[in-house]
């Protein structure tokens, strides 16, 4: 009976691993902070600690009337403290609300498995995996419906020019910088200045809606380092101007391609 139970709880504890990574899969494709790894950790730990609250103290509850659920319970307050550490604050907006909401249904998706209710897992991590690519499109119409209007993407040109020998330093540092969700990394390259011995780092990003306090956060984020001379940006295509004439005046009509350079920093 004892090797029954062994490997039961080894199904359990798998089924859990399992159901966490297909989980975490997702948000490893999307890049997110908690990927992978994470949610299958979750999901394990969280099928864990059911079978420690189930068979661990079966003892106890036997003889003392202990209820050992109560451990399992701690899952959904526990969990709560590594979703708050993947919530960020940047600026006005708030970040990682959406992997940590993922965090706690791969708890509850672990916790399933633990107990054995395979098909209900089963269930629980495609209503997530649903959720977080199915309703993706749906959230994105009803933003642009509450505008009034489509979004256009925006491509952006990101250049950094910096000393020969930190080349490979600044562009780790201007990957971090222009990485952002909502921001599309397409490149980044680097090719010799007209400077002897400076190096121009660039990187082009797009995004679906427009947004250049992310531009000039990174600037002022490279601007503190020493290797760096100069840094711009520079919008390669973007909407056309509005019907009231409030966008800016470098931006034609009829939406095509234009050129607007922000030099927003240069050290001699």
């Amino acid at each position: 009976m004892a090797v029954i139970n062994e490997w039961h709880m080894a199904a359990n504890i798998g089924a859990g691993l399992g159901f966490g990574a297909c989980i975490g899969l997702e948000r490893q494709w999307r890049a997110r902070m908690a990927g992978l790894r994470t949610n299958a950790l979750v999901a394990a730990g969280s099928a864990l600690f059911v079978l420690l609250s189930t068979y661990g103290f079966s003892t106890a509850t036997s003889s003392a009337g202990y209820d050992g659920s109560r451990v399992a319970a701690q899952i959904v307050s526990g969990i709560g403290f590594l979703g708050a550490g993947v919530i960020m604050r940047d600026g006005l907006n708030v970040r990682g609300l959406n992997t940590a909401a993922t965090l706690w249904c791969s708890a509850a998706v672990g916790a399933l498995a633990g107990t054995g209710l395979y098909v209900l897992a089963g269930l629980g991590t495609a209503g997530v995996i649903a959720a977080n690519t199915a309703l993706r499109p749906l959230a994105r119409g009803l933003d642009r419906g509450s505008r009034g209007g489509a979004e256009v993407v925006t491509d952006y040109l990101f250049e950094v020019v910096c000393t020969e020998p930190e080349e490979a330093h600044v562009r780790t540092l201007v990957v971090q910088a222009v990485a952002r969700p909502g921001f599309l990394l397409r490149s980044v390259h680097s090719k010799d200045a007209e400077t002897p011995g400076k190096v121009t780092v660039s990187a082009e990003l797009s995004t679906e809606r427009r947004d250049e306090r992310m531009l000039e956060e990174a600037v002022s984020r490279l601007s503190l380092e020493p290797a760096v001379s100069a840094v711009s940006w520079t919008v390669l295509s973007g909407p056309a101007d509005d019907e009231n004439g409030d966008a800016d005046d470098d931006y034609g009509r009829g939406g095509r391609a234009q050129r607007r350079v922000r030099n927003l920093f240069t050290r001699g």
